[in-house]
């Protein structure tokens, strides 16, 4: 049951702004955190977010705030939208403040390195609730469509499917149509795993690999996501879905993608400290490469683009070289392996 139906969003970036847009088109009391004081001074007189999503403005009902003690008063929903390596600290930060029964909601893509632990089980780790009361959000949402009202579907996934359903008819609008799942882990993964992908779709195409080359990997894309949702216990069919498919498509191709921008300027030569050095906002791929690669080691799972990809990241590998040794590989069926009862899917 909701207590209210107030919403406070953690994080002040283009994906928070644009969901503190949308939540308050529908009527709904809106509380907006910023981390650093001037933002939110700054958005709260200019009521315009120049830095992250200009062009769009506030509605009367978002107010903006830097005490978190404000930011959360009365909120039947939290969603967190904070990057994937800040996520912890900023939760542990809110932790004494969390009202009785508030739900929480995690619209953060990625995987904790060294931990491998998802957003939502930091959320539960760090806010000490149970995990019935946290779900997560995601699909193919580019944040200034969102704010442009442009129509949108996302899948919302808690445990408890009527947590899920109660959130899902609070928050959805009909050009914002919100699925409910009880596959929070699936939907989670999704979601991390789209962004690596992201970057090497984009290095395929400063490659100028051709459109064939990028709908051979777009495909061998998601049976490596799936192989790894599978291990992990979740639903293969999510990935098939709006937060794996569906969001790999958009962020792999869509030109507001910034991981497809840090891929596309890969491929074309340029370093990556050089490329991470001109940009405002995270890619999230770039830190979710390790994350994945290093949980794919743990499963003893085969990712070979993910492999790839994080070599070209991390370990300065030249992304031609990348290519050569992703194709070269030993020849194989399709999908025999990963249909044998039992049988350990390989690459």
């Amino acid at each position: 049951m909701l207590t209210s139906r107030n919403i406070s969003i953690i994080g002040a970036g283009a994906w928070g702004t644009s969901l503190a847009i949308h939540t308050a088109r529908l009527g709904l009391p809106v509380r907006l955190w910023a981390r650093r004081p001037e933002m939110a001074a700054t958005l709260s007189q200019a009521r315009v977010n120049e830095a992250f999503l200009p062009g769009f403005p506030l509605p009367p009902g978002v107010s903006l705030h830097n005490d978190p003690v404000e930011a959360v008063a009365e909120a039947a929903i939290i969603i967190w939208v904070v990057p994937s390596h800040g996520l912890r600290e900023v939760a542990r930060r809110f932790r004494s403040y969390l009202p009785p029964g508030v739900f929480q909601i995690s619209a953060t893509k990625g995987i904790e390195d060294d931990t491998f632990a998802t957003m939502t089980e930091i959320l539960r780790e760090e806010t000490q609730r149970e995990a019935s009361s946290i779900g997560v959000l995601s699909g193919p949402s580019f944040a200034r469509e969102v704010a442009a009202g442009l129509p949108t579907a996302v899948t919302l996934a808690f445990l408890d499917l009527k947590v899920a359903r109660l959130a899902q008819a609070l928050l959805s609008a009909p050009v914002f149509r919100v699925y409910s799942s009880q596959d929070v882990k699936g939907v989670e993964l999704g979601g991390a795993m789209k962004n690596v992908y992201a970057i090497a779709a984009g290095i395929c195409d400063g490659l100028n690999l051709g459109l064939n080359a990028r709908a051979a990997f777009l495909t061998r894309a998601l049976a490596e996501m799936t192989r790894l949702a599978v291990a992990v216990g979740a639903n293969p069919l999510t990935i098939s879905g709006l937060s794996g498919l569906g969001d790999l498509l958009l962020t792999a191709t869509g030109d507001l993608s910034r991981n497809r921008r840090v891929g596309l300027r890969l491929g074309a030569g340029e370093p990556l400290s050089s490329i991470l050095a001109n940009q405002r906002e995270v890619a999230e791929g770039v830190n979710n490469s390790r994350a994945v690669w290093g949980l794919a080691q743990k499963l003893g799972l085969s990712l070979p683009t993910i492999r790839e990809t994080f070599r070209v990241l991390h370990e300065g590998k030249d992304p031609r070289q990348g290519l050569v040794d992703l194709l070269t590989r030993r020849l194989k069926d399709e999908l025999p392996s990963s249909l044998r009862p039992g049988g350990k899917p390989d690459d």
